[in-house]
């Protein structure tokens, strides 16, 4: 009923109330809200109340601005189990007000409250869509840090009362992605000064991390070869050890990393070897590069994908 970017425009003050935006009629949403605070009680969840703010005003859900209709859509359910400070961290979020977007603009542009000339590269912050460089949004004396260094982005961020995005429009995959902040110039320095007392240590952690990890995934791709081997003993062992690396590749989204994957569930083993055999033995990616239907391609290839299961010692399962 509420679109993302519907959503994240009202946080950004774009939107006057919430309702405008969400699909359905005034009847259709209290219907709707009522349904939930009864699953919610039904549950045994508790209300917390949340202001929702803009960097200078509250936000506004309903058209009538009625308190009791603003309250219900201020009133989160939380579990009773959470703890305090859990629960004070989810509060902190909620009621934070949305960070400001920067753009780095791509073509030369003009400020339309000073008409200072914007070149290609420069900083521009969109109010009521209208373009501002920097001095007209009042944001000239904060500081860019570019992204790379998490750590100091992060604190850099908590150190600060004021920071906001900076995006840049790719061309390529037509989407804006993030370049870093604006930050205040006092938080960065101290962020910088703590991250530089504690980098070594954060180095000890992250080195400590990746092998933790490798570990873990040679593990995992050694458990899942050795069961590929016993679902298909004829699997030559090579081609096993290739099937479990391709698909235990750590956020890779393939059959491997999933939860049945990890566990070494027959069905999600099975079905990263039939993918293997699919994309490795038969025709299948050049009849997809064709532009055949994934579907219609996955019926030419079935038999031969069903032969090559059967002769690596798994009749039971259908290609199909």
């Amino acid at each position: 009923m509420l679109a993302p970017t519907h959503l994240e425009s009202w946080r950004r003050g774009r939107i006057d109330f919430l309702e405008r935006v969400i699909q359905g009629n005034l009847q259709k949403i209290s219907e709707a809200m009522k349904y939930f605070r009864q699953w919610a009680e039904q549950k045994g969840l508790q209300p917390s109340e949340t202001r929702y703010r803009h960097r200078s005003f509250e936000l506004r859900f309903s058209k009538s601005g009625d308190p009791g209709i603003e309250k219900s859509y201020r009133t989160h359910y939380i579990s009773p189990a959470l703890a305090e400070r859990k629960k004070e961290r989810i509060e902190e979020n909620l009621s934070r007000p949305a960070q400001p977007v920067i753009f780095e603009i791509v073509r030369d542009s003009q400020c339309s409250e000073c008409g200072a000339e914007l070149c290609k590269g420069s900083f521009l912050f969109m109010e009521a869509e209208r373009p501002l460089c920097l001095p007209c949004a009042k944001m000239d004396d904060l500081e860019f840090l570019p992204s790379g260094d998490t750590a100091l982005t992060r604190r850099t961020s908590k150190y600060g009362a004021r920071t906001a995005a900076v995006v840049r429009f790719s061309r390529s995959r037509g989407r804006y992605e993030r370049q870093g902040i604006l930050a205040e110039k006092a938080a960065l320095a101290k962020a910088e000064e703590e991250c530089s007392e504690d980098a070594e240590q954060r180095a000890r952690e992250r080195a400590a991390g990746t092998e933790r990890r490798r570990k873990e995934d040679r593990e995992l791709v050694d458990g899942m070869t050795a069961e590929i081997e016993k679902l298909f003993p004829g699997c030559p062992p090579r081609e096993a050890a290739a099937i479990a690396a391709y698909t235990a590749v750590r956020n890779s989204g393939r059959e491997g990393r999933t939860a049945a994957g990890r566990s070494f569930d027959e069905g999600a083993l099975m079905a990263a070897v039939k993918a293997a055999v699919r994309h490795k033995f038969t025709l299948y990616d050049g009849l997809l590069m064709s532009g055949l239907d994934r579907d219609l391609a996955r019926n030419r290839v079935a038999d031969k994908v069903e032969e090559i299961l059967a002769a690596w010692g798994e009749q039971r399962f259908s290609a199909r």
